[in-house]
């Protein structure tokens, strides 16, 4: 792992097994089936897709809410689908999750001061009571609550202070590496612009490392420094934020652009719309071959009988025939 990374996924599984009854083979669900990608430190690296692609798995895999099938997730070098005892607390504390659903992840019977003080507790952060309230009231403040909201319970919030308050508890333990499993798509569009700039703000203060999965093109275009797109439990494409946004390569990411809205009405007009026929497969019964292939009008014979890998085109990652060397 080079010096810089402090994540490193490599073909990544998580299968979900599915009842057929007593007599019947079991089939699985393939919600991640291989994918691999790497971040930085101090790096946002932005995740997209459809919903059920498997990005939400892809994160609650990484910080341990659910086991691998198969594939290594590095964190600092080491193997986290096998540490144990002592270093899985270690290493709860270094990477924390937000959450998408801010009101659902907050116990509705304690206190905010108690929400964010009780990872500290769990942890033994500080030495006295007092010193751990001090820094709650700090952590208020730099999401941009008061501290006297401290003795105030979650319902009296609204939904951005209450994600405001999520994204104060993920920093109590001063992580290293935040998995941000759209922490925005719950939210107003008025205030999902606020809580982007607020997590910006924490990371150039304190150099943390963002997962942001997202499926807002736009908006992960806007945090990310790199992308990845996900579909139907497979990355198609990894790459600088700017070129996968301005420059799409594979066709799954091109369609996924031509829907996102354009706020100038005459730029909208000219711009040509992508419509993907069919439905998303199954991914308990995934296509042979390329996955994308039953929505792609681009697909081939040879799409249908062999899987393309991801190879360097122009600076980037693509999983696509169309860019076979010639």
């Amino acid at each position: 792992m080079a010096d810089d990374t402090i994540l490193k996924v490599d073909n990544l599984k998580v299968y979900f097994p599915v009842s057929n009854g007593f007599l019947k083979k079991k089939s699985f669900v393939k919600a991640v089936d291989g994918i691999s990608f790497d971040i930085k430190k101090g790096e946002t690296f932005g995740l997209v897709g459809e919903s059920g692609c498997g990005k939400s798995t892809t994160g609650r895999a990484i910080v341990k809410i659910y086991k691998p099938t198969d594939g290594i997730v590095e964190f600092e070098g080491k193997d986290v689908t096998k540490i144990k005892g002592t270093d899985i607390k270690q290493f709860k504390k270094d990477m924390q999750m937000i959450f998408q659903d801010p009101y659902a992840s907050l116990n509705p019977r304690m206190t905010v001061g108690e929400i964010i003080r009780e990872p500290m507790d769990i942890h033994g952060i500080y030495d006295t009571k007092e010193e751990r309230e001090k820094r709650v009231r700090e952590l208020l403040e730099i999401v941009g609550l008061k501290p006297d909201h401290i003795r105030r319970y979650p319902h009296e919030f609204s939904g951005g202070q209450r994600q405001r308050i999520g994204i104060a508890r993920t920093l109590a333990l001063n992580p290293k590496f935040i998995v941000c499993d759209e922490p925005i798509s719950a939210l107003d569009v008025s205030i999902q612009a606020q809580v982007i700039n607020l997590l910006e703000e924490i990371q150039e203060k304190m150099g943390i490392s963002y997962l942001f999965i997202a499926h807002d093109l736009s908006m992960v275009k806007h945090i990310s420094d790199r992308i990845g797109v996900m579909y139907l439990g497979n990355m198609v494409e990894v790459g600088n934020s700017d070129d996968v946004y301005h420059h799409p390569l594979h066709p799954y990411t091109q369609a996924l652009l031509s829907s996102v809205p354009i706020p100038d009405p005459k730029a909208a007009g000219l711009k040509k719309r992508i419509v993907l026929e069919g439905e998303l497969p199954s991914p308990i019964d995934p296509p042979s071959g390329c996955v994308f292939r039953t929505r792609c009008p681009k697909a081939t014979e040879r799409c249908a009988q062999e899987k393309p890998k991801l190879r360097s085109v122009d600076g980037r990652q693509v999983a696509c025939f169309l860019y076979d060397e010639k």
